[in-house]
């Protein structure tokens, strides 16, 4: 397997405080990598570094061989990679379908032809795709309803839903079991597994549930006030010293 995403010397800062130093990660084509760590270890600020919500002090990102630094997180999308939200950012007055088909607004033609004759084809092929995901994600009984009368559960799979049609090739994905009941996360860890076969996307996720974490991913990572402790499979990291006192203390 190549090498998808790799971070050099990643280091962010918000005056005093240092939320990344000299971060390094390298993920390859296909795996499902976990980034773990107490709260404010850094890990949603790497995701924003990653997509281009905040842009290092130092340090380089590539994503298949390209420099992600300076781009606008839409460039970014464009070259691959999606993202779901620890806090979900959803469109609530929309449909489900619409809140997917808002996924699929950067693969339209934007050709002044097109939109002069109105053509159809290109908006049913769209709106096929997302049928397909509504379908994988056993969304069918709610895909006209407002998203706002959706459960949460739901809703956190309207947004991996909205990801996904995206077609990334790297998807990030911010405590995507977070707020969930134990059967939602054994479904949404199901998902996660069959979108690395079906779809080939790769994987990154940041998750405070260890147990979940362990069982969706190949390997992990451990920040501690931005400061990368540990990585190897899930049962080395866990057994970690210094993760281990990350999160119980001395």
């Amino acid at each position: 397997m190549g090498v998808l995403l790799e971070i050099k010397e990643l280091s962010l800062h918000f005056g005093g405080i240092t939320a990344l130093q000299e971060v390094r990660l390298v993920i390859a084509e296909g795996e499902t990598l976990a980034v773990i760590g107490p709260n404010g270890s850094g890990k949603t600020s790497l995701f924003n570094c990653i997509t281009g919500i905040y842009r290092p002090n130092s340090g380089g990102i590539s994503f298949r061989g390209e420099s992600l630094v300076g781009r606008s997180p839409d460039a970014i999308t464009r070259l691959g990679i999606a993202r779901t939200f620890q806090n979900l950012r959803l469109f609530h007055n929309m449909s489900v379908l619409d809140n997917l088909m808002v996924g699929r607004h950067l693969h339209f033609k934007k050709n002044f032809l097109h939109a002069a004759l109105r053509l159809r084809g290109e908006e049913i092929r769209h709106r096929q795709r997302c049928e397909e995901i509504i379908e994988f994600l056993n969304l069918e009984p709610v895909r006209k309803g407002r998203v706002a009368d959706c459960p949460y559960g739901v809703q956190k799979r309207v947004e991996l839903g909205r990801a996904l049609a995206t077609e990334p090739k790297l998807l990030l994905l911010d405590e995507p079991v977070s707020g969930l009941t134990q059967e939602e996360k054994e479904e949404f860890g199901y998902w996660i597994h069959e979108i690395r076969g079906r779809f080939r996307i790769t994987i990154l996720l940041v998750e405070h549930d260890l147990r979940m974490a362990s069982r969706m991913t190949d390997r992990m990572v451990a920040l501690d006030h931005g400061v990368k402790i540990a990585q190897g499979t899930p049962a080395e990291v866990q057994r970690h010293p210094e993760v281990i006192k990350a999160y119980l203390g001395e």
